[in-house]
């Protein structure tokens, strides 16, 4: 089995990506895109048509889609026990799609300026930026981690949109949500990830 290749940007989703791939404690490659035309030209877009970072290519696979990536790579380097047991696989998918998709979507939106009327929530698929920052807030609440008292790999989802969010005030600063944070970022993996990231962030500025 060949090492996994991170295509990515320092400055992007990457980021989460890579502090998967340094949690699962496995040899991996990367591969810096630069934003603009090479991130858009056919070379890359072979490997993602969205023109976009994160993508990871392992084996004959092309996986894209932070979320995505970090689910296969739970699944695909199982020694690293961030996959879900058998008792927390629901609360694991629930949560790892809850921050693909309402936390995401609502933090983007609420950080560009546009929150939906109660009109229009009634056909968004979040409702509300206040009615996610409150269930994520219940969830994050009630135990140390999203699924439970582990953690597990829906904690890089969620807890870099978290992290994220804190870090650049597109999130409320909830004491749930301190808490958390300040549980991740003691995290090792998370440590050397982003020194890895800050390191080829300098380098690009040279």
């Amino acid at each position: 089995m060949s090492d996994p290749i991170l295509y990515t940007n320092p400055m992007s989703r990457g980021r989460i990506a890579r502090w998967m791939l340094e949690e699962t404690g496995s040899p991996y490659t990367t591969q810096i895109v630069p934003f603009g035309p090479v991130m858009k030209d056919a070379e890359y877009r072979s490997i993602n048509p969205m023109g976009k970072v994160p993508a990871l290519q392992h084996n004959d696979h092309i996986i894209t889609e932070t979320a995505a990536i970090i689910a296969y790579l739970a699944d695909i380097f199982p020694d690293a026990k961030l996959a879900p047991t058998a008792d927390e696989r629901a609360k694991y998918y629930r949560w790892l799609f809850f921050g693909a998709g309402p936390v995401e979507a609502a933090v983007s939106n609420h950080a560009s300026g546009f929150n939906p009327t109660e009109e229009q929530g009634r056909f968004i698929g979040y409702g509300s930026y206040e009615t996610v920052m409150d269930v994520l807030d219940q969830a994050l609440s009630e135990t140390p981690y999203i699924t439970g008292d582990r953690f597990t790999a829906a904690d890089v989802y969620v807890g870099a949109q978290v992290n994220f969010g804190l870090g650049f005030n597109t999130i409320e600063k909830r004491p749930s949500f301190i808490a958390y944070s300040q549980r991740l970022l003691e995290r090792p993996a998370l440590q050397r990830a982003t020194a890895l990231d800050d390191a080829d962030m300098a380098k690009m500025k040279t």
